[in-house]
């Protein structure tokens, strides 16, 4: 029998990143009364030391009886199985398909005794199967549940987003352990005019058994916790958040201060909830979401996402950690000890952290996605796509309809180990990477260029979305051409502005120097600020008169 891969070799031996998904990835999501053109959008930052960025393409397809599949885990490459393929798939532009379907994830982990490594079916092969599969959200959890209820699930713990051109749903799902096929799962719907949010920890807590226009769940969720001996209580008090993964310093730290960054971005009163993002005080429960103060555009999610709690008592531009050019980028690990002696004079270990925040260096891939109900359905979906630190990316229009993808974009262009100068992940990281040695200076030469592409693409939606109308009017096909020839236009200008943008960079800044031109001179201006007043007093502080000048400078 003919064999259909879900995800090409050549992807596969890019995602052995099973060990770094815990506290790796952020999720908002905006139904359309919380937006400012009735879009549903919703983002995820694809956090990985070892995940290549690029942007995954499955066109559609038609398959005859008898194909099967090869399932592989997205995480590590492995062969999970191999089950039977349906007859027909949807085109598919990351993680978002034709009809607008998008879906996005983060992993809480959980009970780890819940996991089933025998089973087929991890969250990776979820998302992608449900894209190829399904047209809307309810259909899309519905796929999920059955695929895992035939076959089983492998993963951890996971929350996933799910938005279509009228609906936004979250769901939280983990598995039943070796022995029991299946997982057990409560998806939400949220309400119109809402955000939510979720970032690497598990939201649902109650939720309603009797109404399944705004709730699903898995028929077991409650028993098979009570057969377990997690849950004892009444079914109408059952907490899945609680009884399958409850919070704990980490998980309110590192996952929910994400969420309550975001949250605290579009609306008033998140300070209350301050203690419990800082982990503090865990009873104080944020919300599973928030109505904004105004309705937010996907230029206003963009920015969302971009961010370090700035502003907030969790500013990671502020502490000592930033260095002398407030850099909020904190290398890994985590967590760290130190050991420090007692009132004994003991030495005793102790263990400190890194803020988690939204924006950080080893991101894969981000993306904003915009599902827009007046338009058609085959046709008005974007996936805005960027790579590596999303603080510095630059979200490019993707259409669902597309037939290809930017070469710069595509799977194969490089990968973790192999350096390609006409990658769009390489180019970026390049950026990146060297704006983190001189911050502060270098960003304000990134966000105008940045700012300058993101606009151009959003001003231009309104002319590309009446011109796809008029061609479809007359052909289908003519208006897909139509939008695939933007889409690779908009993503070799991409590339190509931000290759310029390195190569001023260091030209302006290297060596440690600012260099500025000098009209009608090949000989620029050099300025040498050093690291700022703050920096030179602590360093002064920390070491004494050990680099005291003797005697009078000017040699």
């Amino acid at each position: 029998m003919k064999k259909i891969l879900l995800i090409a070799t050549v992807i596969l031996l890019q995602f052995s990143f099973l060990n770094d998904t815990i506290k790796a990835c952020t999720n908002f999501l905006v139904t359309k009364g919380a937006s400012v053109d009735g879009s549903t959008m919703i983002t995820y930052m694809a956090d990985s030391h070892t995940l290549y960025g690029e942007l995954y393409f499955w066109p559609s397809a038609n398959y005859p009886p008898g194909t099967m599949l090869d399932v592989i885990e997205w995480d590590s490459g492995r062969l999970l199985g191999q089950i039977p393929q349906v007859p027909h798939t949807y085109n598919v532009v990351g993680n978002m398909n034709e009809f607008q379907l998008a879906v996005g994830e983060t992993t809480y982990g959980g009970r780890l005794e819940l996991v089933d490594t025998t089973a087929k079916m991890d969250y990776g092969s979820l998302i992608y199967l449900s894209l190829q599969r399904a047209r809307n959200c309810r259909e899309a959890i519905q796929v999920m549940a059955q695929l895992t209820e035939e076959y089983g699930y492998c993963s951890e713990g996971e929350t996933f987003s799910f938005s279509d051109p009228n609906e936004v749903w979250i769901m939280d799902m983990i598995g039943k352990g070796a022995g029991n096929k299946g997982a057990v799962w409560v998806a939400m719907r949220v309400p119109d005019g809402y955000v939510s949010g979720h970032a690497n920890q598990s939201r649902i807590r109650q939720f309603p058994l009797n109404d399944t226009m705004n709730c699903y769940y898995a028929k077991d969720v409650i028993t098979f916790a009570k057969s377990k001996g997690y849950y004892k209580g009444e079914d109408k008090d059952f907490s899945f958040c609680e009884t399958y993964a409850p919070v704990d310093f980490e998980g309110a730290r590192f996952c929910e201060a994400r969420v309550w960054s975001m949250f605290n971005k579009v609306t008033k009163g998140m300070d209350k909830y301050l203690d419990y993002a800082k982990g503090e005080n865990l009873k104080n429960k944020m919300p599973l979401w928030v109505k904004p103060e105004k309705k937010i555009s996907v230029y206003d999610v963009m920015n969302i996402m971009r961010d370090h709690f700035e502003g907030t008592p969790l500013d990671m531009t502020k502490d000592f950690g930033a260095g002398p050019y407030t850099c909020p980028v904190r290398w890994r690990p985590l967590t760290w000890k130190v050991g420090l002696k007692d009132s004994t004079g003991k030495v005793v270990e102790k263990t400190y952290f890194n803020e988690r925040a939204i924006s950080t260096q080893q991101t894969g891939f981000s993306f904003v996605t915009q599902s827009r109900s007046w338009l058609p359905e085959n046709l008005g979906g974007i996936f805005w796509f960027g790579v590596d630190d999303n603080f510095t990316t630059v979200y490019t229009p993707m259409y669902t309809a597309i037939k290809k993808v930017p070469p710069n974009f595509a799977v194969g262009n490089g990968d973790m180990m192999v350096f390609s100068d006409s990658s769009l992940f390489w180019i970026f990281n390049q950026v990146s990477n060297f704006a983190y040695t001189r911050y502060k200076d270098m960003i304000l030469d990134i966000q105008p260029v940045q700012k300058e592409l993101e606009i151009g693409y959003v001003n231009s939606i309104d002319e590309v979305d009446k011109t796809m109308l008029e061609l479809k009017d007359k052909d289908v096909e003519t208006a897909r051409d139509f939008l695939t020839d933007y889409c690779l236009k908009a993503g070799k200008n991409t590339f190509d502005r931000w290759k310029q943008l390195y190569g001023f960079l260091f030209c302006k800044f290297m060596d440690g120097n600012i260099k500025t031109v000098v009209p009608g001179s090949r000989i620029p201006k050099v300025s040498q600020p050093g690291y700022g007043a703050e920096w030179y007093k602590e360093l002064v502080k920390q070491t004494g008169d050990k680099f005291k000048v003797i005697g009078e400078t000017g040699h």
